[in-house]
């Protein structure tokens, strides 16, 4: 079947947060509620700088992207951060990844970035065969401090 991918309207919610909860449970995390509703609200105002797709099967939505773009003290572009990517795990190997990566990549290209990256946990070793494909590996490790 055909793949569409398109922005989340506000009829979209339930759909978006289907994919946004499989999301969470593919990495074992629980986001609360109010900040879920948080990243909806920012996901549809045009002041911020984060972006959402969601790619569909015929009335099904199968996956989806989120992205933000930032200044960078390294470039005069900003860098876009592909911070979410999820498919449904019935239709992974067939695109839905793949198709996401580019549009997130064509908006990035639109908007002067210089670059665009992602992280991935380590096990996720499926996900890394079509990383491997589209992008380099950075070499860097992340570090981080739960505040």
């Amino acid at each position: 079947m055909a793949l569409e991918l398109r922005v989340p309207g506000a009829a979209d919610r339930a759909a978006w947060e289907h994919l946004w909860q499989g999301y969470q449970r593919f990495y074992k995390a629980e986001i609360p509620a109010r900040v879920t509703d948080i990243t909806w609200a920012r996901l549809h105002d045009p002041a911020e700088p984060m972006h959402a797709m969601l790619a569909w099967q015929g009335d099904r939505a199968v996956g989806l992207v989120h992205w933000i773009f930032h200044r960078s003290t390294w470039t005069d572009g900003p860098y876009c951060y592909l911070q979410d990517l999820f498919a449904e795990p019935d239709v992974r190997g067939v695109g839905v990844g793949r198709a996401l990566i580019a549009h997130v990549r064509s908006e990035a290209e639109a908007a002067g970035a210089s670059r665009l990256y992602w992280l991935t946990h380590e096990t996720n070793t499926d996900a890394m065969k079509l990383y491997d494909k589209v992008a380099e590996r950075s070499g860097f490790v992340q570090y981080r401090v739960v505040l």
